[in-house]
């Protein structure tokens, strides 16, 4: 008996911490603190779902009890045999299919609202979009994202800049196998294919972002290698002006970054012997996509994390240098584990100056 009370008492014990921990989430990160139109879409469609389903488990299990204690047997008489009832059998068919209409007619509407990306497809006779509108372009590539404004001529990697109260509209494809861009406060997700693009919107609420300190995780959602858990993007959240200050600053970008300090410009000396053959250090890089083979390092000193996983400082873009396999497998980056002490400080201060907005 003791045995038993204590097996319940773990049992009960598992359950409320399923219940306490099923509540946690993140303003930053979890889809059941929505922070956009999206986002707050797909949210009701969920709550929606889940109202039917609990409301069906009750009903059924309300119908069982009902069942088991009405109509149990109490002698041996074998009670009148029931071959079927036609009432009940129209009942049971006509109340599925309207839960299922019920849950339907909202799920293809959003389907249809979410695909509607009319006003990126309106262009100048210079090919720009026409109006106010923010357009991306995301390529996925093994392990790292990149960021295009095609409208502006910019290119960022790992750190995506939009602005709030206002669609965003993304054009998203993938460099190598299939991966899945997803911001899951904010909405998504959407496959990023090789072979094609696929084309959606998001809308990134100023009052949430706000809660979130501006900045959102995003996330692959397909499984695309041995480091798909690794290869996050952060999103950060600003005002129109803000955006708008942003784009000129990074159009205003020097074709090559001013560094001080003699280790930093060592450190120049030794991005450009190894590394500028695969990075660009300038935002508005005119190369062709295929030549854009490793991340933009423009605004690296900016960035929230050192590829996508670590704390944003010189003793983590030193562990990133010499053991770039072990922290993220089956990346295209190799590591210079030969590369000096002092080689690695000068690269890590000379990275860690690559800024554009002062």
């Amino acid at each position: 008996m003791k045995k038993r009370l204590q097996k319940w008492r773990v049992f009960g014990l598992f359950t409320l911490l399923t219940l306490i921990l099923a509540g946690c989430g993140k303003p930053y990160l979890s889809t059941l603190k929505p922070a956009g139109e999206v986002a707050q879409k797909q949210y009701d469609l969920m709550a929606l779902s889940v109202f039917i389903m609990v409301l069906v488990i009750v009903v059924v299990t309300l119908l069982f009890i009902i069942a088991v204690l009405r109509f149990r047997r109490k002698d041996n008489k074998i009670p009148k045999q029931v071959e079927g009832s036609h009432k009940l059998e129209i009942i049971w068919t006509v109340i599925p299919i309207l839960l299922l209409i019920i849950l339907a007619v909202p799920t293809v509407s959003y389907t249809f609202q979410f695909a509607d990306t009319a006003p990126m497809e309106k262009k100048d006779k210079d090919g720009k979009t026409k109006g106010d509108v923010t357009v991306v372009n995301v390529r996925a590539n093994l392990y790292w994202w990149e960021f295009e404004y095609p409208d502006h001529g910019v290119i960022t990697s790992q750190d995506l800049v939009v602005p709030t109260d206002e669609r965003v509209y993304f054009n998203v494809t993938g460099a190598d196998v299939k991966h899945s861009f997803w911001v899951p406060a904010v909405g998504g997700k959407i496959d990023t294919n090789p072979d094609n693009i696929n084309k959606f919107y998001l809308e990134f609420d100023s009052e949430k972002a706000k809660e979130a300190e501006n900045v959102f995780y995003g996330k692959c959602a397909e499984l695309c290698g041995p480091s798909h858990a690794l290869m996050d993007f952060k999103v950060k959240a600003v005002s129109k002006d803000e955006f708008k200050q942003w784009i000129a600053d990074m159009k205003g970008a020097e074709a090559k970054p001013k560094v001080e300090g003699s280790v930093a410009q060592q450190g120049e000396e030794i991005f450009n012997k190894s590394c500028i053959g695969c990075h660009a250090v300038t935002p508005n890089d005119s190369r062709p996509a295929e030549a854009r083979k490793a991340p933009n390092l423009a605004t690296f000193g900016e960035r929230e994390k050192v590829a996508g996983i670590l704390d944003h400082n010189e003793e983590n873009v030193k562990k990133w240098l010499t053991d770039s396999q072990e922290l993220k497998p089956g990346n295209k980056m190799p590591s210079y584990a030969n590369m000096s002490q002092q080689e690695l400080d000068a690269l890590a201060a000379y990275l860690m100056q690559l800024k554009v907005q002062k």
